[in-house]
């Protein structure tokens, strides 16, 4: 039901069944201190509104169903924590101050070291405040409003979501700073191919290659610089070696570091040599004693180390790699460390048995097929094959497979003798049966 209390010349309705009606519902959250403070705060002595006696009345006749002693145990307050304080730094502390913190504090509480629970979520803390603090304008929105200074705005305090990031920029960037002056860059790797017989490939070989690439610069001795010339600091990054780019964004400013362009990360600047235009190597042709382990095959990669292009600024040099092709045998087939061959004989040699020459990697050989072998059948010749890989005393085998020929044609005499044996075959049967 409502109620029409009179304020002066007004008359307000529905005040009090309003009021009933929040403190039923569950978020009513607030101490009667502050709603009587509230209140009375629209009560003036001239008010035509809420005079001080309704108010007093409106307040005192508002009966919650819900004890007092309840909503105490139900009211949390949570302050969020000061960034400055996250930090452990005063609001007067300079932005050196506020990094070194971050540093010290970022140090402690990573994951990577600190094992900890709520490491990590501390980790994020300190990334966000010092997000925050390191960036002069959004410390100034943050000491005159807090966080609620960045809610509606188009700068926004940042993306917190992966902390990580800020930690790896700002610790690279120091090491980068430390070291980008004349930074080393080690050579490329090279890669040629060798071809090989077959049995080359078994048992090994040594060749001699000769390798295209590049050499350190003999006028300039590597260096790039015109000889009796001196090196300056590089104008466009200050000696550093990389320039960082920044842009604004609606989600903060986001920087990139980038290798200088115009002295390629060395932090300098110099009048290039003539003879290899500044990069300070220069082609040349070298040939290389390789020595072909026993055992490669097609595809097998060998590894010459030093033997690639020559490193920049003294770098390393990097590696020879030689890809291995073999020309495959007519005869001798590779399975692995097995080889295998195809071996035709008779049906007579078949039906008796016989000893044949059989070609291997080590040469003819002989080989004894027993009487009535079977056709398809495989022989092994022990210990003919290919030597393991790195492994000379061990060998695999060589696999005789055996094919019986069978003649398409027979003289008449090879058919009367034939018949005679079908003859002699059909009788031992019947013979047999019988008994």
């Amino acid at each position: 039901m409502a109620t029409a209390i009179p304020c002066g010349n007004t008359v307000v309705t529905g005040l009090r069944p309003r009021l009933l009606s929040s403190l039923n519902t569950n978020k009513w959250r607030i101490s009667q201190a502050r709603v009587s403070t509230e209140i009375g705060a629209l009560s003036f002595s001239s008010s035509s509104i809420f005079p001080q006696k309704l108010t007093h009345l409106l307040f005192n006749s508002w009966s919650p169903k819900i004890p007092y002693h309840h909503l105490a145990r139900r009211l949390i307050v949570k302050a969020a924590r000061d960034y400055y304080s996250i930090l452990g730094v005063s609001k007067n502390a300079s932005k050196s101050d506020i990094k070194s913190a971050y540093r010290k504090l970022a140090r402690n509480y990573h994951p990577d070291v600190n094992k900890e629970a709520g490491a990590e979520q501390k980790f994020k803390e300190i990334s966000e405040a010092y997000k925050v603090l390191s960036d002069d304008e959004k410390r100034s929105i943050y000491d005159r409003y807090g966080k609620d200074g960045f809610k509606g705005s188009t700068m926004d305090m940042g993306d917190f979501s992966n902390p990580f990031d800020l930690f790896s920029s700002l610790f690279d960037m120091d090491i980068r700073n430390r070291g980008a002056r004349n930074m080393a860059a080690d050579g490329e790797d090279l890669i040629c191919n060798l071809v090989l017989t077959f049995k080359e490939a078994v048992f090994g070989v040594e060749k001699e290659i000769d390798v295209s690439r590049l050499d350190n610069c003999t006028t300039c001795d590597g260096s790039g610089a015109k000889p009796g010339t001196k090196a300056y600091t590089c104008t466009t990054c200050g000696g550093q070696g990389q320039v960082v780019s920044s842009s604004r964004t609606p989600l903060g400013v986001f920087q990139q570091v980038m290798t200088c362009s115009a002295c390629s990360g060395t932090g300098e600047t110099f009048t290039p040599c003539n003879k290899c235009g500044g990069d300070g190597r220069e082609r040349k042709s070298k040939k290389i004693s390789l020595k072909v382990p026993a055992g490669v095959d097609s595809g097998s990669r060998l590894r010459v180390r030093s033997e690639g292009n020559a490193g920049k600024r003294g770098g390393a040099p990097g590696d020879l790699f030689v890809v291995i092709e073999v020309i495959p045998d007519p005869v001798l087939k590779r399975d692995d460390t097995n080889i295998l061959y195809t071996c035709k004989i008779s049906y007579i040699d078949a039906i008796l048995g016989t000893t044949v020459k059989v070609p291997t990697v080590d040469g003819s050989a002989d080989l004894k097929i027993p009487a009535g072998v079977q056709p398809g059948t495989t022989l092994v010749m022990s210990k003919k094959g290919v030597p393991l890989l790195n492994k000379g005393k061990m060998r695999g085998d060589q696999l005789v497979r055996v094919q019986v020929e069978i003649p398409r044609q027979l003289s008449d005499e090879e058919r009367r003798l034939v018949e005679e044996l079908a003859n002699l075959k059909k009788t031992k049967t019947l013979n047999g049966s019988r008994r």
